[in-house]
């Protein structure tokens, strides 16, 4: 190889060509270094919503309503958790298998995780909460501990809520409508002889509490 002052590379650019191969190195190792921290950094202001993107929206909850500002992509089930502290509401799949975040939907049982919050507006939501009277469980909370209708509990307030729909549709259901009633919540601990006796019991109780919820 040349000498650095024969160099022909060094004539044409007035750059040796160790000179040039250690350039490329550095900025080789300098964007390696910076690269991902500076991604790091600027991606907490990219979720930043611009407020031109969000909407008003008012939700009516547990018989209370709600002004919110939210984002056109956010879930029911986010802004029940997120936004307004409703976490008996949980997050299982996220897509609608589950059924662990299951809310009533004008008396109806619904995936939350599957709604878009703007979608809920002018429709009555009830969540596990809107189940308690103050400190003291209803009739359904009441029944699954009796039939002792849970493991983990992680499923629990969406099996609840399941159960809450169908005897609000039908007060006195057969095993099999109960089967079917709680059949879009899956309980990995597999409680579900409890379950189906939990919602015997809670028609029960809410016969003698006159229907109440």
């Amino acid at each position: 190889m040349p000498e650095d002052s024969e160099d022909p590379f060094r004539k044409r650019t007035g750059v040796t060509r160790r000179g040039f191969i250690a350039t490329i190195g550095t900025g080789a190792v300098a964007a390696a270094t910076v690269g991902p921290s500076a991604t790091a950094e600027a991606a907490p202001g990219a979720e930043i919503p611009d407020a031109a993107e969000l909407l008003r929206v008012t939700l009516t909850i547990n018989g209370r309503s709600h002004r919110l500002l939210v984002e056109p992509r956010w879930s029911l089930l986010y802004v029940l958790r997120e936004r307004l502290g409703l976490t008996a509401t949980k997050l299982g799949c996220d897509r609608g298998e589950c059924g662990v975040c299951t809310v009533l939907v004008d008396d109806k049982p619904g995936y939350s995780c599957m709604m878009l919050a703007v979608e809920s507006e002018g429709k009555t939501i009830v969540t596990l909460e809107g189940l308690m009277r103050g400190e003291e469980l209803g009739p359904v909370q009441r029944a699954f501990v009796e039939e002792d209708a849970f493991q983990c509990g992680y499923c629990t307030p969406g099996q609840v809520m399941a159960v809450e729909g169908l005897l609000r549709a039908n007060p006195n259901p057969t095993m099999d409508e109960i089967r079917t009633g709680v059949s879009g919540n899956l309980c990995r601990c597999g409680a579900y002889a409890h379950i189906f006796k939990a919602g015997q019991r809670a028609a029960e109780l809410k016969k003698q509490e006159g229907g109440r919820a």
